[in-house]
């Protein structure tokens, strides 16, 4: 399933060559017919919509177009039969989840930056621990473990941020604290007291879900 869409600077797409293995078609023939879309079509939907990219295979590189969910739409129009209606559902809806799943991310940095403002503004000279602490309290709540303990579990890079791994009902939840703690960081000042807080608001919303 992941592999049908990727995100390439903040945009979901699809490649040429995933969607002809999928659909079981010659490569050469989805080009011919992306090139003659891109022909019909408006200079400006073509070039919103179909990018020209490469794709390696057996050590070689080979051209293929990166297309947006409207131009792998327009492409899939297409293709008929009861099979092909099947994986258009499931690109579309793979296409639908990556971008709702962007969107959280977005909005997740956005909340951190507001929390972030707010730690410097209790403190005179605040120490990287004072951001590091705040961001790890959250996960240890949403995750049930450190930052560096989940990347660990999903081998990823130090440098690298571990949103992008996240599940989409994670990163609402670590929004939601967020926006909570940026409040709480500035009315509470210990620690442990924001922990307690924070962690009876998570499992109140985990016991609203369950009813």
């Amino acid at each position: 399933m992941n592999k049908l869409v990727e995100v390439k600077k903040d945009k979901v797409f699809c490649k040429s060559n995933v969607v002809c293995d999928v659909f079981k078609k010659r490569h050469d023939n989805v080009l011919q017919s992306i090139r003659e879309l891109m022909n019909n079509c408006s200079k400006e939907f073509s070039q919103l919509n179909f990018q020209e990219s490469t794709y390696k295979s057996r050590g070689k590189e080979y051209p293929c177009y990166d297309m947006t969910k409207d131009g792998f739409t327009f492409l899939a129009m297409g293709f008929t039969g009861k099979e092909a209606a099947a994986f258009k559902e499931l690109y579309i809806n793979k296409f639908n989840e990556m971008e709702r799943l962007l969107t959280s991310q977005r909005f997740a940095r956005v909340e951190f930056k507001d929390l972030t403002d707010n730690i410097q503004l209790i403190h005179e000279e605040p120490k990287f621990y004072h951001f590091s602490n705040e961001a790890d309290l959250i996960n240890r709540i949403v995750l049930g473990m450190s930052s560096k303990k989940f990347r660990e579990l999903k081998d990823i890079k130090k440098d690298e941020s571990i949103r992008k791994y996240l599940t989409e009902e994670q990163l609402k939840n670590i929004l939601l604290l967020q926006r909570i703690d940026s409040g709480l960081v500035l009315t509470i000042t210990d620690f442990k007291e924001r922990q307690k807080m924070l962690k009876d608001i998570f499992r109140t919303k985990l016991k609203l879900l369950e009813k």
